[in-house]
């Protein structure tokens, strides 16, 4: 593949399971390390709140990494991400097959780590807004915070920031009641 060529799903389906996160942003590749044990304790936290909530309260499916969301698959532009926890409503259920979720999922979660904090924040908020992903959580725990962004338009405004011991519901769940202190090790 030369330098001026983008990366394809094909080209992604052949990359090597080595325990590193693979991406495709506007057909570039993008390849970081496997998260940190406390990355990994503050998924296991949140899904736990999630698996609580989803589907009992809120239908849907909740989905850790690595889940492929396809956000766009054609030869001239190919994304493909790997939110941290996803969350698909009812309405886009249609949009799950074989190979991933061919779509913007309703909810994306980044937690952010030192080499995926620019990332996190800047790309992939860029492609989810771009792809219209309603919903995007941005945990930050070196803040001890939850940005909870919604989408209006073309781009995000943040709808909460979620920090302490109080219960709070972010976009798009009501009656989530989620501590953020409860998510940190």
């Amino acid at each position: 593949m030369s330098p001026k060529s983008a990366f394809t799903y094909r080209d992604y389906e052949a990359l090597p399971n080595d325990r590193r996160r693979y991406e495709i942003h506007d057909g570039e590749l993008c390849v970081t390390p496997a998260p940190s044990f406390e990355h990994q304790i503050i998924l296991s936290n949140l899904l736990r709140v999630l698996f609580r909530h989803v589907p009992d309260v809120a239908p849907g499916l909740v989905l850790p990494a690595p889940t492929d969301v396809l956000l766009s698959d054609r030869s001239d532009e190919t994304t493909i991400v790997q939110p941290d926890i996803l969350y698909i409503a009812p309405d886009r259920v249609a949009l799950t097959s074989r190979r991933g979720v061919e779509g913007g999922p309703t909810l994306a979660v980044e937690i952010l780590s030192p080499s995926t904090r620019t990332i996190d924040r800047v790309t992939k908020r860029g492609l989810y807004a771009r792809y219209g992903v309603p919903c995007l959580w941005l945990v930050d725990p070196d803040a001890h915070a939850i940005e909870a962004f919604v989408l209006q338009g073309e781009r995000y405004v943040l709808a909460a920031s979620a920090v302490g011991t109080e219960p709070v519901d972010l976009p798009p769940f009501t009656a989530l009641a989620l501590v953020p202190d409860a998510l940190w090790p």
